[in-house]
């Protein structure tokens, strides 16, 4: 039988329209792990006093 590969192939980084997905480096166990990187939904203003009348 044939040996199967002890690296797993680079996967390119997954984009969507809130969410980036990147592959990181396999550890020492070859175990290869995904890092979810979430944009915000909504933008925030800056706060500002009212007005004293």
């Amino acid at each position: 039988m044939s040996e199967q590969e002890k690296s797993r192939p680079s996967v390119p980084d997954g984009e969507s329209s809130f969410l980036v997905t990147r592959q990181k480096k396999a550890d020492e166990k070859g175990y290869v792990g995904y890092e979810t990187i979430w944009e915000p939904f909504q933008k925030t203003a800056e706060y500002q006093t009212p007005k004293k009348p």
